[in-house]
């Protein structure tokens, strides 16, 4: 059977036909599929502005013009691999325990049916149903965090669960190898110095902006390829790792981040890497710049991260 491909842009124009990423096909039946791209409409863990649950629909339309041939990778991925829009979750908007349960169940039956999981949220709280589903199948795994916030608060408001804590959680659940994961990119106020002894306790790699700036990106890349040595490695991206001038739309922003080209670099640079399934997260069309700025650069990210997985085949 040969690998599916998007819609050929000579015969159905870009803006034709409902808007499925990169105009893949759209199936539910992922019987020797590589890489599902999942949505998850989701946004009642958010703590500042809303509207991230718009984000997978937004992130798909803006997807339409990326062409299927990456040349800094050198890769025509969907080639290599049989890439597929595998919908939503149905996530209820007004409970994240149900919520949750909902996407750690969509996502393990992704897992079972020998697909990788590529989630489009959504607020950051979903990344902990996807690695709870993915920990089931390959025990802790690395982790790869590109965030302006360290997210390993462990509650907000007296909830447990919110886009702050998923990382605590996924630690503390033994999700994630401490030791294999890295931050990049933390910036923004803290509330005081106690906010990284969660870091030192557990071993965990923190490269803020700075840091980032000063190695350069190689060195960052470099710096990454120590931490997650060998192994399943997860790997996650909030938008709001950018800086807010290449990427407004998101709900919680912080000045002074990596550009849009710097973050092409950064996913492109985790080539060779186990990649065992990933996200990006936090795009907020409502608070978007003209041209659906954000949501492009997410779907050009995304493209980046299928490249870097076909480069593995």
């Amino acid at each position: 059977m040969s690998n599916s491909q998007p819609r050929d842009a000579f015969i159905s124009p870009r803006f034709s036909q409902p808007p499925t990423f990169m105009r893949l096909p759209h199936r539910t039946d992922l019987t020797g599929v590589d890489v599902a791209l999942v949505g998850i409409p989701f946004d009642s863990g958010t703590s500042y502005r809303p509207g991230t649950r718009l984000g997978p629909r937004e992130i798909r339309s803006q997807s339409s013009l990326i062409r299927p041939y990456n040349h800094f990778q050198q890769v025509a991925p969907f080639d290599r691999l049989n890439v597929v829009d595998a919908g939503d979750v149905d996530a209820s908007p007004v409970s994240l325990d149900i919520a949750h349960a909902a996407i750690d169940q969509h996502v393990r039956g992704v897992v079972a049916a020998g697909a990788m999981p590529l989630a489009i949220g959504g607020d950051h709280s979903i990344s902990l149903p996807v690695l709870r589903a993915l920990a089931g199948k390959h025990g802790p795994l690395g982790l790869v965090q590109f965030d302006a916030h360290i997210d390993t608060w462990d509650e907000d408001f007296g909830s447990k669960l919110f886009h702050g804590s998923s990382f605590y959680y996924a630690v503390t659940e033994g999700l994630v190898d401490p030791r294999r994961f890295v931050q990049v990119g933390i910036r923004g106020p803290l509330y005081g110095p106690g906010d990284f002894a969660f870091h030192r306790d557990r071993g965990i790699a923190v490269m803020d902006i700075d840091e980032v700036f000063r190695l350069g990106l190689d060195g960052v890349l470099a710096r990454i390829r120590t931490v997650i040595g060998a192994g399943p490695v997860y790997v996650t991206f909030d938008i709001d790792a950018v800086d807010p001038a290449y990427a407004p739309g998101t709900g919680t922003p912080e000045v002074g981040g990596l550009s849009s080209h710097d973050a092409q670099v950064l996913v492109r640079g985790l080539a060779g890497l186990q990649i065992v399934g990933g996200d990006i997260v936090e795009v907020s069309p409502p608070f978007d710049g003209p041209g659906q700025i954000t949501s492009l650069l997410a779907a050009n990210l995304l493209f980046e991260l299928v490249c870097v997985l076909a480069r593995g085949r």
